[in-house]
């Protein structure tokens, strides 16, 4: 494959449109052209710090400069460049269960799978175990699994999840902030237990499956990875037929803990088990430089230039793997497919100068745990403030898609500017229909919602063909080898997408006002409470 000739042919169709035209057209084509570059398997799948990543970044830069848009790198470039570490395990890690007098080593893949650490070398910890239920201790919203535990200096074992009937934004929340829960009653070690639901969902043997990578965290200038549970000495997920007999021995069958916590409200109460672990495993360090991406545009109008709105896209896939006849994760679909729609939005807004300012960041980082959106939320390059954001990530442009679903909407007035964005664009706003997913607070855009930032993201929605071709995607492409260019993809379907999202990105900007949290909103009154907040919609 000449990629020479399609990099010409991609800045070609980049630039050839009519300057201030009212109603951009989005060209098929150029998603296509986007794609099938970054998609190639030069890029060696994109894995963050690569050779292949750094063509991927080059490659955008060049498309930023094309559009006419400023370099927003601190060094006067289009790269912020970040540190990051990757932790892989150094042999095999060993978990021991002591209980009734009898030590039980695990350290087989089959029982347990203890994730690397990047703040120790090496770890070695050794304490009495108790089951603290789901592991949430919030209060305030209803939910007490510490209530009368006492953790401290202890490890603690929680389920998986979130009790069924939880709106699934704030579960996925309080889901990803167990260990920093732990840390902060004073536990040193996490494990967790998959629930019915989780098993169903992801089988032991595809947790198995995908636990060979490294964990990744981005390296301050001190040298040291960032953490916010630095207090956590190890975390592990412990097959639920290797921790029966931990409840078993406790007087409380692991059957019926699963049983309650399979029940809508169920809540399985925390209690001390009648034993004790010891976790010990060493890790190797290899720091790797990559970057983000970064370009802006400065508002027309004076007076809200200095107010930006974000428009991000993860640009980094999980790279070789060096198993079966076909090695390569190109992530053709996650996620070239979301930075060819932003650099089609990107170019239709470089051409209308809206009001605010806008910032464009190709992302690195995101599979290994939003990395590179950490990084830039908590280390602007724009002189000004990021007011709100959209994200681009994973549309699946394989149907022609009539509606699309946009996470997080409902959460702020950005909601209504997309509304009218699908209108415009002549498709329909549809509610989540993966809800146990948690989709919310999977990708880049929630790194800024911890920042205070409203954001959304869309993606393609479930009407018509959209579900099956939605969910056959994530069972059979998502994080494999065939998420490449051999999908049947559907460029009107990618320019379509591409408009929606402009509409949306332009809205924002042009807007009387900046983006406000409603004031019913959970994540606004967890991560902006300060700010000013608009009055929740009529329902």
């Amino acid at each position: 494959m000449n990629v020479k000739l399609l990099l010409s042919t991609a800045l070609l169709v980049s630039v050839a449109v009519p300057a201030l035209a009212e109603e951009p057209v989005f060209n098929p084509e150029a998603v296509r052209a986007h794609v099938t570059f970054l998609a190639d398997d030069l890029l060696e799948g994109r894995d963050t710090g690569s050779k292949g990543y750094d063509i991927a970044a080059n490659y955008v830069a060049s498309q930023f400069i094309a559009m006419g848009l400023k370099p927003a790198g601190p060094d006067g470039s289009f790269f912020q460049k970040l540190t990051v570490r990757e932790a892989r395990l150094d042999g095999a890690p060993k978990l021991a269960l002591t209980l009734g007098g009898k030590e039980t080593v695990l350290s087989d893949t089959a029982q347990v799978l203890v994730r690397p650490s990047l703040t120790d070398k090496a770890v070695a910890t050794e304490a009495p175990l108790v089951f603290a239920g789901f592991g949430f201790d919030r209060p305030d919203l209803g939910f007490d699994d510490y209530r009368g535990l006492n953790v401290k200096g202890k490890i603690v074992v929680v389920l998986t999840g979130f009790p069924k009937g939880t709106p699934s934004e704030l579960g996925a929340h309080l889901n990803s902030e167990k260990a920093v829960m732990a840390m902060k009653r004073g536990a040193v070690a996490v494990i967790s237990i998959p629930t019915i639901e989780d098993t169903a969902r992801r089988p032991w043997a595809r947790r198995v499956e995908i636990s060979d990578g490294p964990a990744k965290g981005w390296v301050g200038n001190d040298g040291k990875a960032f953490s916010r549970t630095s207090a956590i000495r190890g975390s592990a997920t412990l097959n639920p037929d290797a921790a029966a007999p931990l409840f078993a021995a406790a007087g409380k069958p692991l059957a019926k803990i699963f049983a309650e916590a399979n029940k809508t409200g169920g809540r399985p109460k925390g209690f001390d088990l009648k034993a004790k672990a010891s976790l010990s495993f060493a890790n190797t360090w290899k720091d790797v430089v990559s970057e983000n991406v970064v370009a802006m545009l400065p508002g027309s109008d004076p007076k809200v230039a200095g107010e930006f709105v974000g428009m991000t896209a993860h640009l980094d896939h999980i790279g070789d793997h060096g198993k079966g006849e076909d090695k390569l994760f190109n992530g053709a679909m996650d996620n070239a497919s979301g930075v060819a729609t932003m650099l089609e939005v990107a170019r239709a807004v470089a051409q209308d100068r809206p009001r605010r300012s806008v910032m464009f960041a190709a992302l690195t980082g995101e599979e290994g745990g939003l990395i590179g959106s950490d990084y830039l939320a908590r280390n602007s390059v724009v002189k000004g403030e990021v007011v709100g954001l959209v994200n681009f990530d994973m549309p699946v442009l394989t149907y022609k898609f009539t509606d699309v679903v946009a996470f997080g909407a409902e959460n702020s007035t950005m909601g209504p500017v997309v509304a009218e964005a699908a209108k415009k664009a002549g498709v329909t706003l549809s509610p989540d229909p993966m809800p146990e997913e948690g989709l919310f607070t999977r990708s880049d855009h929630y790194r800024f919602v911890q920042q205070g930032v409203p954001a959304v993201f869309m993606m393609t929605g479930f009407a018509g063909p959209g579900e099956k071709a939605f969910r056959d995607f994530l069972k059979d492409h998502y994080h494999k080898p065939s998420d490449d260019m051999k999908l049947p993809f559907d460029w009107e379907a990618g320019a379509l997408f591409a408009k929606v999202n402009y509409y949306t990105v332009l809205g924002l900007a042009n807007a009387a006002e900046r983006p406000k949290w409603y004031a019913g909103s959970f994540f606004g009154k967890e991560f902006a409470a300060d700010a000013a907040k608009a009055a929740d919609p009529t329902k």
